[in-house]
């Protein structure tokens, strides 16, 4: 069955109630059969040639469809048979310049200096777009045709010729899904030169959609980016009611985590009207109760300049507003009386890029517009959406053509000629002449989507997603007196998604136009700090010290990250340092002088031994103990050299042995004492009473025996501690916290309490045996010498663990070191140094007569008693 589609009343302007039934239900639609039907019920206008001065129409070869927003309509007409007039709604220059840049650009390309498209003729059919009705309306006039049979549209839509090869528009995003879920129907080019909704770069639902503008994605980071530049983490985000506002609010709240913004407040903004005045307020009284300081508002001008005002009137001043590119240079918001009392305003921009001579052609189009006639009757033309009476009667002065006016056009300046090179390519038109045919939009749509050129020195191309390769400006508002300028502050690349801001060139508006505002929950916590969530919001929180060992990490800020093992860190750290090794090396001045001491000691000890070697008959010597005495120096030598296993980084070797050789030598030293204390202790005072026993003790070797017993017994015990205790070099770390102690392990095991326990026992016995002889004969008495040399033993080794009990350091090798040429120092000086007084000074003292002659002394005296 064939359909006929009547004309349309262009009088009343109201849709045949199929037309009804498709708005009603075009919102849950999808891209596909229901399309269709939309054009099958759309009234049809016959074709009738027009006159090239028509302001909403131009003839040629190939036409463009253009869809601006000439006026603005408030109401909503989604379940109304009403279409509303266009040119009753409120006059919108911005819509008025982008569809002079359309006419702008057609006759640049149309001249003959241009050799883009050679013996062809570009003309274009415009909409005005005051409503989302009308831009479904002005959709599907592109398909309708007198008496054309509908069945045929909807069985094969490649060849079906549109009245237009590509539709340059529309300007909304909301717009914008209408016209092309309906167009990717027919594979049909739509290039919007303002819509940035992320969803549009889906192409499985729009596959002809294209941009001139970068997307609301490139926006969104752009805006965090920001934020986060200047730390501002609590923030208040707003959103015009539109598709545009509640997909920026929906995209900025879902990535605001990732760059540790907080949202404290969030809301859409609808369009200021009585009724939506309370709920206005009430999201403004909402903002100043969460005190942020940094409001974003992703919004339609429109929407934006009834929320100032409102803004205004309340008296919210002082605050740093983000604007989105649609309002953030546009004068229906910076040309609010006393806007500059807001406070400081950052916005988003498209690129600035310019469109020479534009500015002169707009000029003349004024007077142009007085001049022409339109050519298109009633019957032919939609009156409700291509008819304008402000425009014959327009001037400069009227309309001001701003910033945001010239930004948008390029934009309408860039889709066009995407279309014209894409043509260029479809036609042939490289030889220097085209090749005129028919050309279908599915045909072109394949060369725009791989269309590449430079214009004006900006290269130009769409990629898969069908977005161009522009980021954005960062703008701030600078103020003079009460005029308002944009700055430049920054910019946005989308290749490297990269924000860079300038910050010396903006001037705040506050009372220190170069003190960055703040805008924080919480201020920030003192370095070495950690952060104490408060609430449900990571930006609101208390703060911590971190304790020793621990630090702070600005990867997270909420966690005192412990060192490791090997580091260490004070309170309130924000980073970790190595520990420093602790071991007395070689080279420390107080293990140099401890050897020089030791190295001296060893030679005294030698000069001892060769004196009493020399006179080792004389009665001096052996009343010593003759050859014991070279025993005795032989391990008092020894145990001098053992303070070389406590210097320079311990080895295994060197722990087996630091104690040992001193235990072992010392040892013998002392059984060495012992004896000769027994033996003259039982010569004057036991040998009377038990005769029979010393001489049983002196003809079976008693005193070697003792010896012998006694060092065995160490030795036994030192080969048990290397058995069960394995000294090994360890690294102590919990001795110091900023310090690794390399020394050796089992120093403080029950073994080795055994092994300086025997030494110890040993030392008592002695000093006893050297008590009880204090009263025999001066030659023989040798208590003192000994109570001294053991004395200065037992108050170094315990001058030694004192100091070992509080501190444990590099310098307890050197006490260590100290005690052991104390000891050893204190045995030479007590035992051995008077012996060597008398050989070498008081040779007299060392006869046999002089020792016989104290000897009767001693028992004359203590038979008198």
């Amino acid at each position: 069955m064939d359909f006929v589609i009547p004309h349309s009343s262009a009088s009343d302007c109201l849709l045949s109630s199929e037309y009804h039934t498709a708005a009603v239900l075009k919102k849950g639609m999808q891209h596909s059969v229901f399309c269709v039907i939309l054009c099958l019920v759309l009234p049809s206008t016959p074709d009738a040639p027009c006159s090239p001065t028509s302001l909403f129409e131009q003839e040629g070869d190939y036409k463009l469809a253009g869809m601006f927003p000439i006026h603005n309509i408030d109401s909503k007409t989604e379940l109304t048979l009403e279409l509303p007039d266009c040119k009753l709604g409120k006059f919108n220059k911005h819509g008025y310049y982008l569809l002079q840049a359309m006419r702008f650009t057609m006759e640049e390309i149309n001249s003959a200096r241009n050799t883009l498209l050679p013996n062809v003729k570009l003309g274009y059919r415009a909409y005005d777009i005051c409503s989302e009705t009308a831009t479904l309306l002005a959709t599907m006039d592109l398909f309708s045709r007198p008496a054309f049979p509908a069945d045929q549209l909807l069985l094969n839509t490649t060849d079906y010729e549109p009245k237009a090869v590509a539709l340059i528009g529309p300007d909304s995003s909301t717009y914008a899904f209408t016209s092309a879920s309906i167009l990717g129907y027919f594979m049909f080019p739509l290039i919007s030169y303002e819509a940035t909704n992320e969803m549009l770069s889906n192409k499985k639902l729009y596959p002809s959609f294209f941009r001139t503008i970068s997307s609301d994605k490139n926006q969104v980071l752009a805006i965090l980016q920001l934020l986060a530049t200047f730390r501002w983490t609590w923030v208040a985000v707003l959103g015009s009611d539109n598709d545009y506002g509640k997909q920026g609010l929906q995209s900025i709240s879902e990535l605001a985590e990732t760059y540790n913004i907080c949202i404290a407040y969030q809301g859409i903004i609808p369009s200021y009207s009585s009724s939506t005045r309370p709920e206005m307020i009430k999201m403004i009284n909402n903002i100043i109760q969460t005190k942020v300081n940094t409001v974003v508002v992703f919004s339609s001008k429109r929407i934006a300049s009834g929320f100032f005002s409102l803004v205004m009137e309340l008296n919210i001043t002082g605050k740093v507003w983000i604007g989105s590119e649609d309002w953030s240079i546009s004068t229906k918001v910076s040309g609010l009386p006393k806007i500059k009392s807001i406070g400081s305003v950052l916005g988003i921009s498209t690129w600035a890029l310019q469109m020479p001579g534009f500015a002169n052609f707009v000029l003349n189009s004024f007077e142009r517009n007085r001049t022409q006639t339109d050519c298109q009757r009633d019957q032919e033309k939609l009156m409700c959406i291509q008819d304008c009476d402000i425009c014959a009667s327009l001037t400069a002065a009227e309309a001001p053509l701003d910033l945001a006016d010239i930004q948008s056009a390029f934009n309408v300046y860039l889709a066009i000629y995407a279309v014209a090179y894409s043509l260029h390519d479809l036609l042939g038109c490289s030889s220097g002449n085209c090749s005129y045919s028919k050309v279908q939009p599915w045909q072109l749509l394949d060369k725009v989507r791989h269309v590449n050129f430079s214009l004006h020195n900006i290269p130009m191309f769409f990629d898969q997603y069908g977005n161009p390769p522009f980021g954005y400006n960062i703008i701030s508002w600078n103020w003079t007196g009460d005029t308002v300028s944009y700055n430049v502050v920054g910019s946005y690349s989308p290749g490297h998604r990269h924000l860079e801001v300038n910050t010396t060139l903006i001037n705040w508006n506050a009372q220190n136009s170069k003190t960055v505002p703040t805008s924080l929950c919480a201020p920030d916590c003192p370095s070495g700090y950690r952060r104490l969530q408060r609430g449900a919001h990571i930006c609101c929180f208390d703060c911590e010290i971190c304790p020793a060992m621990t630090y702070i990490s600005d990867k997270n800020l909420y966690v005192c990250e412990p060192c490791q093992k090997w580091q260490w860190s004070p309170a309130a750290s924000q980073t970790c340092f190595a520990r420093t090794l602790e071991y007395l090396e070689m080279s420390d001045s107080l293990a140099v002088l401890l050897l020089v001491i030791a190295a001296l000691t060893i030679l005294l000890i030698a000069t001892v031994a060769a004196v009493f070697l020399r006179h080792l008959d004389t009665p001096v010597v052996r009343s010593a103990g003759g050859r014991t005495c070279l025993v005795m120096l032989a391990s008092l030598a020894s145990a001098c050299s053992s303070i070389y296993f406590h210097l320079g980084l311990p080895s295994h070797i060197s722990c087996i042995l630091q104690y040992s050789v001193f235990c072992i030598s010392v040892t013998v030293c002392l059984s060495c004492i012992a004896v000769r204390a027994f033996q003259i202790v039982c010569i004057f005072k036991m040998s009377s009473n038990l005769p029979k026993a010393y001489e049983w003790w002196a003809k079976n070797n008693g005193p070697q025996m003792f010896i012998l017993i006694a060092s065995f017994t160490e030795l036994f015990i030192c080969i048990l501690h290397v058995l069960l205790d394995h000294p090994l070099p360890i690294e102590e770390y919990s001795k110091f916290p900023d310090k690794i102690v390399l020394e050796c392990s089992g120093s403080q095991s029950p073994v080795t309490i055994v092994e300086l326990s025997f030494v110890a026992l040993l030392s008592c016995i002695c000093f006893a045996l050297s008590y009880i002889g204090k009263d025999l004969p001066a030659n023989y008495n040798e208590a003192k010498c000994i109570t001294f040399s053991l004395l200065i033993y037992l108050l170094s080794w315990l001058a030694f663990f004192t100091t070992s009990s509080v501190y444990q350091g590099k310098y307890i090798n050197a006490m260590n070191i100290a005690a052991t040429l104390a000891s050893v120092l204190g045995i030479l000086g007590g035992y051995f140094t008077p012996k060597c007084y008398i050989i070498l000074l008081k040779p007299h003292m060392n006869t046999a007569a002089h020792f016989q002659n104290c000897i009767q002394m001693y028992t004359t005296k203590k038979s008198d008693y």
